[in-house]
């Protein structure tokens, strides 16, 4: 069995929900239907920033081998305002130490859009920023040559009747979406013939 080993934030988590209504997990039963010789790991942490994964990573590297990597953090950066350039390096420093530790694994990057309605009160400033956080994961993927889910939730951001009451975190039926989403990108590199 290979290893897929999904990082993230409460968005990979499935906060709020079981275990097994994470895309992640819904992801798992796809490739056992399929079959394909791989096992899912959910590495997401709610709350989790950037920061928090560039801390977190070496333990994870050192937990299991690596042949696919799922990197889909950033939207706390988002909601905290931190600085894209700030968010950009923490995830190149994962892409690289990623690629450092298994030069052979596969990274996929799953691309955020900043959350929020931007409103009357929003501004050029904040504007300016939503339009900077979008472009970073493109950039990043087109850096560094990563297949790119270039909006993890597409077709869920804002839809009330996809979200849980807080209207952040997909629901079950939200997180069959943002599954649908990653497996766009994600099964045709599973599927194909693995290189020896």
């Amino acid at each position: 069995m290979k290893n897929i080993i999904f990082f993230g934030d409460s968005l990979t988590a499935g906060h709020g929900l079981p275990a097994a209504a994470s895309f992640p997990a819904l992801i798992q039963r796809r490739l056992d239907e399929h079959p394909l010789p791989y096992r899912a790991y959910n590495y997401g942490v709610s709350g989790d920033t950037s920061a928090g994964g560039r801390q977190r990573l070496a333990a994870v590297l050192a937990r299991h081998p690596v042949d696919v990597f799922v990197l889909a953090l950033g939207a706390n950066d988002g909601i905290r305002g931190i600085p894209v350039r700030e968010t950009t390096h923490n995830l190149q420093f994962i892409i690289d130490a990623v690629k450092l530790h298994y030069p052979e694994a596969q990274l996929v990057l799953a691309g955020l859009e900043f959350p929020f309605d931007l409103g009357p009160l929003g501004g050029h400033r904040l504007a300016h920023y939503a339009t900077e956080f979008k472009a970073l994961f493109r950039t990043l993927a087109e850096k560094n040559s990563l297949p790119f889910v270039p909006f993890l939730l597409q077709g869920v951001l804002g839809r009330h009747d996809l979200n849980l009451a807080d209207g952040v975190h997909p629901n079950a039926a939200g997180q069959k979406i943002l599954a649908e989403n990653v497996w766009q990108v994600l099964g045709p590199l599973l599927q194909q013939p693995v290189s020896s």
